[in-house]
């Protein structure tokens, strides 16, 4: 069993509630979504990358490791167009694993559900992405975190924003999640303003606004890219 990977380094992961931590990153090729803001197009191709056997990525990461080690992030484009693959791999081989996902694909999730310690579930507005149906797409990603509450994983969501998201849009989906998702106050909402930064200059009061009101249901947090910011991978 192979599968295609655009690349793999050691850096520090700069999102979510695992930023600082030192991790190998796995990223996988191909992406079912289109979304605007991606910062890793060359991802989406699924043709990019080199194909790996499970045994061959082992290797790989075994070179990387140093001793602030973490945990292997699986990410991509969606890593989940690949679960059968990181099923055998994760089976075979005793890390701790942090799975980036776009949760539609809930399907494919459950093959791996029970074998990650954290996931990342990475929220879509209506305006990041103009290949899927919104309102089916939030639905998936609400199937998938349920599936992962259930499973016991160490979750959250993300959600990027950009000086235009809508408040109000911001505020139905951490509701619908509230509202829907089992367990939903153990899930941190992460807001994730979108890079570079500069473009946040006088639209502050926007990110507040969006906290504020995300936060009457769940637990947020507002973290821009770190990596970026310190100019690492």
């Amino acid at each position: 069993m192979k599968a295609r990977i655009n690349e793999i380094f050691s850096s520090i992961q700069g999102e979510g509630l695992l930023v600082g931590r030192r991790q190998i990153f796995v990223r996988l090729t191909g992406c079912n979504l289109d979304c605007n803001y991606c910062d890793t197009p060359q991802s989406r191709d699924p043709a990019a990358g080199d194909e790996y056997s499970v045994e061959e990525l082992y290797k790989a990461v075994i070179n990387l490791l140093t001793p602030d080690f973490h945990s292997v992030s699986f990410t991509g484009g969606e890593p989940l167009l690949h679960a059968d693959f990181l099923r055998t791999f994760i089976r075979k081989y005793n890390f701790k694993y942090l799975l980036e996902t776009n949760g539609s694909l809930p399907d494919e999730l459950a093959k791996i559900s029970n074998l990650i310690d954290y996931a990342s579930v990475d929220i879509k507005l209506p305006e990041h992405n103009s290949t899927n149906s919104w309102n089916s797409l939030f639905d998936r990603e609400i199937e998938s975190l349920n599936l992962l509450i259930d499973e016991g994983a160490n979750i959250y969501c993300k959600l990027v924003i950009m000086p235009s998201t809508k408040i109000d849009t911001v505020e139905f989906i951490a509701s619908k999640i509230h509202g829907e998702v089992s367990d939903s106050s153990n899930i941190s909402l992460v807001i994730q303003p979108i890079s570079p930064l500069d473009q946040w200059q006088n639209n502050e009061k926007i990110m507040f606004e969006i906290s504020e009101n995300a936060g009457k249901y769940m637990d947020v947090l507002v973290i821009p890219q770190i990596h970026k910011i310190l100019k690492v991978r």
